[in-house]
């Protein structure tokens, strides 16, 4: 492959096909999910759609066609996503009398019918989550990453008030960070968009950023706080404990298949994808090793050894219906398809009693190849999984903390958004944000919910900061 120093983006586009985890579709940046990759999704998903419904919400299934008048009742969320929209005109061979949107997001949708199912202060708060298909029209496709249709879950939520709603808000957020962290090993920063990066009809939207291996951020999950806004165009109103009528809070948070893009560039080096054993649909792969009656000795045994990993709760799978390909090039393929443990049985290995184990990548400097004896293996591999993890995440840490430098100057933030972040000062501005995007392509990822308080002046303008502290800026996906 491309070697990533000489062309990430390439690197990348080639990783995600040979590793199988995509095709490209038959439309314009659209993607099929191969089993490789949606096994990944599947994964996050479960862990998520756990922490989701053990919080007290409820999944649900709305329809992929929205009347194109309900956008436009949000004038702001109609202006925000129209470039992107799909549009139905014609169906059952005749002219539409109102052309139907293809599902960019559903506030509008769901909005509709919280009205309908909400009357009283005893029907809130409402706690709803849907796994689906979207579709926004992408000028620039990559698979993963930003492609016309996606995956992903979006959570809609109304409450008594805004203090009951930001509270659901900000455990979006959490939920999002946890999830990056303890299964992506991406350790995320999070924070508030600033008013030129919200989302469209949000009163405060809320990010997790994380930083690639090429330097760039990548916006890995979202929670909005839309205050009333959509309740006023939908009339979500219910009866307060006086019988007064009063609007509903509402929130919207999502995560999608873009995760998987940030696994791969997170962790992926030359050789291929590096994928945390959490994520990985094989944690561990054995390879049996020999021709003839030495070949049916080892693939026994690695079907025995399969098997008594298996029972250890370890996602395992045997290599042995590929005769025709050499140990070498498995060795390889697994390698670059990101598989955390190796475990070869050759027929010395199978005499000698004994497994050859190779990591992905050594969490210890020098930790090559070693020999585990057969009977311990499937003991001894929960603590070499967890540690790897926890080696992946403390090394994206590192690289980002390497790569992340507090700036006050405009020629220094220019040479440091080109290989990573800047800590800077800013005025705030949205014509302020057009002209650092003009001339740096960075923007405003996130104002970091840590950091020191500090005062300064913006590093583009020089008016002065209203944020207490610096603001992360970057190159973004």
């Amino acid at each position: 492959m491309t070697p990533q120093s000489e062309d990430f983006s390439a690197w990348y586009n080639e990783l995600v096909v040979r590793a199988q985890l995509v095709d490209r579709g038959p439309v314009r940046g659209t993607m099929v999910i191969r089993p490789y990759g949606y096994r990944i999704w599947e994964l996050l998903q479960a862990d998520l759609d756990r922490r989701i419904k053990e919080a007290g919400h409820d999944n649900a299934c709305f329809p992929v066609f929205i009347p194109e008048s309900y956008l436009r009742r949000e004038a702001e969320h109609v202006e925000g996503f129209s470039p992107e929209l799909a549009v139905v005109t014609h169906a059952g061979g005749k002219e539409l009398e109102e052309p139907l949107v293809v599902r960019p997001t559903s506030e509008t949708v769901i909005g509709e019918y919280m009205a309908k199912w909400i009357d009283s202060h005893r029907d809130l708060p409402l706690l709803l989550n849907q796994w689906a298909n979207v579709v926004r029209w992408e000028l620039r496709p990559r698979m993963f990453l930003r492609t016309t249709e996606f995956l992903w879950q979006e959570g809609h939520t109304a409450h008594i008030d805004e203090a009951d709603a930001m509270r659901e808000t900000m455990w979006a957020l959490d939920t999002y960070a946890a999830v990056a962290r303890e299964l992506a090993a991406m350790p995320v920063v999070a924070g508030e968009k600033t008013a030129g990066e919200r989302f469209a009809g949000a009163v405060r939207t809320y990010t997790i950023e994380g930083m690639m291996r090429d330097g760039r951020a990548l916006q890995a999950g979202t929670s909005h706080y839309l205050g009333t806004n959509f309740a006023k165009a939908f009339e979500i109103q219910y009866q307060d404990e006086e019988g007064r009528l009063q609007y509903a809070h509402t929130t919207s948070w999502g995560m999608s298949t873009r995760m998987i893009g940030g696994v791969i560039m997170t962790h992926g080096d030359d050789s291929g994808l590096v994928l945390p054993p959490r994520l990985a649909p094989y944690q561990v792969v054995i390879v049996p090793i020999g021709r003839k009656e030495q070949g049916e000795a080892t693939t026994a045994e690695a079907r025995r050894l399969g098997a008594a990993i298996k029972a250890m709760g370890i996602r395992v799978h045997v290599d042995d219906n590929r005769p025709q390909l050499s140990p070498g090039f498995k060795f390889n393929d697994w390698e670059m398809r990101g598989v955390p443990v190796r475990l070869e049985i050759g027929p010395r290995d199978l005499a000698d009693g004994v497994a050859t184990l190779a990591r992905r990548l050594p969490t210890v400097e020098g930790q090559g190849k070693e020999t585990v004896p057969l009977e311990r293996v499937p003991e001894v591999l929960p603590q070499i999984l967890a540690d790897f993890q926890a080696f992946l995440l403390a090394r994206a840490e590192k690289f980002r903390d390497d790569h992340t430098r507090a700036v006050d100057s405009w020629d220094d933030f220019g040479a440091q958004v080109s290989g990573g972040w800047a800590l800077a000062f800013h005025c705030g501005r949205t014509e302020c944000e057009d002209d650092i995007k003009a001339d740096t392509a960075a923007t405003p990822r996130c104002i970091p919910a840590e950091g020191p308080a500090e005062e300064g002046v913006c590093v583009k303008c020089g008016r002065p900061s209203p944020y207490g502290k610096r603001i992360i800026f970057g190159k973004a996906y």
